[in-house]
């Protein structure tokens, strides 16, 4: 799962280089209010990954078929007031924008061989500070090969010289 993040976050980060974070989800945002936590500061706009969870089934010789699934937080800082009057109620739709934006990096993305990330559930949510959080959750195919090794016996092959086969 470790190349599924890493190719996630490098494909993240190279077409919206506008974002300040992008990282694998350890906790950052929970941790935004916790002084007892040693951890480096979240910057927004963020993206945090994670892959919560692969169900699992035999296809052949220990190797392994899975669904992952794969978990996207989009982390904005939402300072500005958006109510009717106030002149700013377009940060509404910018934020919009960048939900959508990331989606269409996301979905139908092959990061491994196997199969293509399809949305499956989203939502968002208001956060400490006035964060807002936009989460989406992905599956995706992967298969886990083992490749098992077979020793060879050394064979012996003994030649001998002799008169020719009529």
């Amino acid at each position: 799962m470790e190349l599924l993040l890493y190719r996630l976050i490098s494909h993240i980060k190279e077409n919206m280089p506008e974002l300040s974070t992008v990282d694998e989800d350890y906790g950052q945002l929970e941790a935004l209010d916790k002084e007892d936590v040693d951890m480096y500061p979240i910057t927004f706009p963020a993206v945090l990954l994670d892959v919560p969870e692969c169900d699992w089934s035999c296809i052949a010789n220990k190797s392994q078929k899975g669904n992952a699934k794969v978990g996207v937080k989009l982390i904005i800082d939402c300072y500005d007031d958006t109510h009717y009057s106030s002149g700013t109620t377009e940060a509404i739709l910018e934020r919009a924008q960048k939900v959508k934006e990331l989606h269409k990096l996301m979905q139908g993305f092959r990061p491994i061989e196997d199969g293509e990330l399809i949305r499956e559930k989203s939502r968002f949510y208001t956060w400490n500070h006035g964060i807002k959080v936009y989460e989406a959750l992905y599956s995706i195919s992967v298969t886990d090969k083992i490749q098992e090794t077979v020793a060879l016996e050394k064979v012996k092959v003994k030649i001998a010289v002799g008169k020719p086969l009529p």
